[in-house]
């Protein structure tokens, strides 16, 4: 049985829709995903905007602006579940971790 599109997320996609709490555009998110992250992750582009294309298609988010070229966005109900569910599947690996391995770092 195939997978249900987004039922689980890239980390990509969880720093996303997690910068869309808030009304932001596609500039503003990747700086955000860099400064949340420190770093760690960085968005191209290409990838960043491939996403939001989905997004908005699967009304994950909403396009809320558009400013010539700059388009703005923020989630949507269904995309505030996406994102809560990811955190909640996220979280249960941790503690999966911690049943076998403690507390260790």
């Amino acid at each position: 049985m195939p997978r249900t599109k987004f039922q689980t997320l890239t980390e990509q996609m969880f720093y996303i829709l997690l910068c869309l709490k808030y009304e932001c555009c596609g500039t503003d998110i990747m700086e955000k995903v860099r400064q949340i992250t420190n770093g760690r992750i960085i968005l191209g582009p290409g990838t960043l905007y491939n996403l939001l294309e989905q997004f908005v298609y699967e009304e994950i988010i909403t396009e809320t602006k558009v400013e010539g070229r700059r388009r703005s966005y923020i989630l949507t109900d269904k995309g505030k579940d996406i994102l809560k569910n990811e955190y909640n599947r996220i979280q249960k690996q941790a503690d999966d971790y911690k049943k076998i391995f403690g507390e260790e770092k």
